[in-house]
């Protein structure tokens, strides 16, 4: 593998010379105080991402997710008028309307209307009052003013999100920005072949999305996931990116991708040579994407294999040359747990062969995801010992100083406005 060049400033980080190149302290990452911040200042004044069209195929198709960090429950649903989303609260008394078996659970499935288990109120796929137990038992009731609070919600190729700030007025597309603008049009929607992952993390959800916005861990930490000697070659050479790049809150880090297929298939397990897969995904591509959107690769690099798009503040996007991509979200749950999911969407497949080179694909993602999310709980309970204050990151960890940066100024911003303060910007 080679160094890839440097930006004409000399390093990807003096490219953004507000970032600085000081040490970085993680009091962010360690603070209960500072998290309950984060919780407003961020998760409830920012589009989050909660799932994709695909999950919705027809009218009545629902699902609920919970956002712990809100304090909130939603419903996104597929009405006649399109999709929508809605608190999961009965306007009656307050029960949680949608649920299965186990009110914390999230759920999915199909229906004409919503049903509270409480009282037997019901609501139309708009949102909307259709009945009411015993309705002249009320005083003055009217029914149009007891439909479900509504969330707003919007779609980006496909990718639905939900914005909690009434106040915020900024259409999805304008806060994705130039990064988002630049891969549109690429077929997610062909990819609707999905594998999915959830786990509890014992670490603040910066730190996982630290752990997967550089690759300078790579050679090291996944040291076994290759053969013997590439693995020694990674070590001695170490890693570098082919860019990076910041807009606004979001960053984005495009790599190589020499394993899809690999120069010599020596360099690669027995069972990845059988079935022609690996981590960097299936190595027969099973559609042609040509041109690629301009947001893809932007150097240009014939070795590039995968970019991986950081949308503030936990979702993140990541496309495979190969043709399918991964997404991953992080959903605190507290300052020092929080919930990870990641998912694989392919091209469905049309063999077995096919099918058995996307599911190496996916466990092999699993295992790396493993050995990232191991250092996560180590790296927490030492930095909440506090022995160490500030931390060196180098130029490859450019996103991360970007990340931690970009959700102190929320909170800023956010403490500024509490206290009456004119901010400037957000």
């Amino acid at each position: 593998m080679s160094h890839f060049k440097k930006p004409a400033e000399g390093s990807w980080t003096q490219h953004y010379p507000e970032l600085g190149t000081a040490p970085v302290n993680y009091e962010d990452s360690i603070s209960p105080e500072h998290y309950e911040l984060e919780r407003r200042a961020i998760f409830g004044r920012t589009w989050l991402n909660v799932g994709r069209v695909e999950q919705l195929p027809r009218v009545g198709s629902y699902f609920t997710k919970e956002i712990d960090a809100a304090r909130a429950s939603v419903i996104v649903v597929r009405s006649k008028s399109g999709i929508k989303a809605f608190h999961n609260i009965c306007r009656h008394r307050g029960n949680k309307l949608v649920w299965d078996d186990y009110p914390r659970e999230e759920t999915k499935g199909v229906c004409r209307q919503f049903t509270c288990k409480y009282h037997g109120w019901r609501y139309d796929l708009d949102g909307k009052v259709t009945f009411v137990q015993q309705e002249k038992e009320f005083f003055d009731l009217d029914r149009d003013d007891w439909g479900l609070v509504d969330v707003r919600c919007e779609v980006w190729e496909g990718f639905i999100f939900v914005n909690f700030d009434k106040e915020d007025t900024t259409p999805l597309r304008d806060y994705l920005g130039g990064l988002a603008h630049g891969i549109e049009g690429y077929p997610f929607h062909e990819m609707t072949q999905v594998h999915k992952f959830r786990a509890e993390v014992g670490s603040n959800w910066k730190l996982f999305i630290d752990a997967f916005a550089e690759f300078y861990h790579a050679p090291i930490l996944h040291a076994k996931q290759a053969v013997d000697d590439e693995s020694r070659k990674l070590q001695q050479v170490g890693f570098e990116a082919l860019h990076y790049e910041i807009d606004g809150p979001h960053g984005m880090v495009s790599s190589w991708g020499g394993m899809s297929p690999p120069k010599d298939p020596r360099m690669v397990k027995p069972i990845e040579r059988e079935l022609r897969s690996g981590l960097f995904g299936p190595w027969d591509r099973p559609i042609d994407i040509d041109p690629l959107p301009p947001g893809l690769n932007p150097a240009r690099h014939p070795a590039w294999g995968i970019d991986t798009f950081v949308f503030f503040p936990n979702f993140m996007l990541l496309v495979w040359a190969p043709n399918w991509y991964l997404t991953y979200h992080y959903w605190p749950t507290s300052h020092n747990t929080h919930i990870f999911e990641g998912a694989c969407y392919f091209v469905p497949p049309k063999t077995s062969r096919e099918r058995l080179g996307q599911e190496l694909a996916a466990v092999t993602f699993k295992e790396y995801a493993l050995q990232d999310g191991n250092t996560l709980e180590a790296t927490q309970t030492m930095l909440e010992s506090r022995v160490v204050r500030e931390f060196p990151l180098n130029d490859q960890e450019i996103l991360l100083r970007h990340l931690h940066r970009t959700a102190r100024e929320y909170v800023e911003t956010y403490e500024k406005r509490q206290a009456g303060v004119p901010a400037a910007g957000r």
